[in-house]
């Protein structure tokens, strides 16, 4: 597009000699001028810090409507004859598309954070010297189901979680694993009350309590607590690596493992976040990558 102010300084350089260059001169040091100052287009865009919690959410994967983080900070795990007690935070976050309850992966592969809680007691018979401290890291071994409609309602499974559990200490190796990808611990958590097989006894969650902030964009539920306690676990597999022949039976034996449905108990307490993938696009704290697994 040709500049009116460059032509017609042009035309008055030819008529007025000296001066007219000064005119020149100076509509160019002016335009110059514009093209550094900095404008809206150009601008860094400034991050809403609230929506930080969503940063891993995959914004740029098509179809993606809603953002969701959901954060345990209290429960605990039995499985078998050991329970673990929730004592850290344990994050699940990701995205959903509209018309599935299938949660998209979160852009930096951490959809479940690995977050390592002791075990009370560690396991007889696997000690190593001194060391007998042992951890289980929640790991997931298949795609999350979360039912929106279920959570508020507190009927069936709010979210479908898929799971298996790495135990860890200097005698177990580094594959030492109760359930696998090919065997999960499923776990059907409901917000809801349970009915779980004997000796088990129903036991009942909660939807928690909605609020949202001063923009209606982030909806939260505080002192939400899912539950589960009718679901199997497997024995362990690769414990002590190449001496896993040996030393799986003698887990096994000491964790109470494999563990029937009846004798196993999830409790989740925590906090969920969602906001709508527009609000977190336009919050500027993503990245423009897509999900991965």
């Amino acid at each position: 597009m040709t500049n009116p102010i460059h032509c017609r300084s042009q035309r008055d350089t030819a008529r007025r000699g000296p001066s007219g260059r000064r005119v020149l001169a100076g509509a160019i040091s002016a335009s110059l001028m514009l093209l550094a100052a900095p404008t809206p287009a150009l601008a860094k865009a400034k991050v809403n810090e609230e929506f930080e919690l969503f940063a891993q959410c995959p914004v740029a994967t098509h179809g993606v409507r809603y953002c969701v983080v959901a954060k345990t900070t209290s429960g605990e795990f039995k499985v078998g004859s050991k329970t673990v007690t929730i004592n850290k935070t344990i994050t699940m976050q990701g995205g959903l598309t509209e018309g599935s309850n299938q949660l998209v992966p979160a852009t930096n592969g951490e959809t479940l954070s690995k977050t390592p809680l002791t075990l009370p007691g560690g396991l007889i018979g696997i000690e190593l010297g001194s060391v007998t401290e042992v951890t289980a890291t929640t790991e997931l071994a298949g795609p999350v189901l979360i039912n929106e409609g279920n959570i508020a309602d507190g009927t069936g499974a709010a979210v479908v979680l898929p799971i298996k559990v790495k135990l860890e200490n200097p005698a177990l190796g580094n594959e030492c694993y109760i359930g696998s990808d090919a065997e999960p611990i499923t776990l059907e958590l409901t917000t809801g009350t349970t009915d779980p097989p004997s000796p088990n006894k129903p036991i009942s969650g909660n939807p928690g309590t909605l609020t949202l902030n001063s923009e209606d964009t982030i909806f939260t539920l505080s002192d939400n607590s899912l539950v589960n306690n009718s679901f199997a676990s497997p024995g362990v597999n690769g414990c002590g690596e190449s001496l896993a022949p040996v030393i799986d039976p003698v887990v096994d034996v000491d964790a109470g493992l494999p563990a029937a449905a009846g004798t196993n108990t999830a409790i989740l307490n925590g906090t969920v976040y969602e906001s709508t993938a527009k609000a977190v696009k336009k919050s500027h704290v993503t990245k423009s990558s897509s999900g991965k697994g």
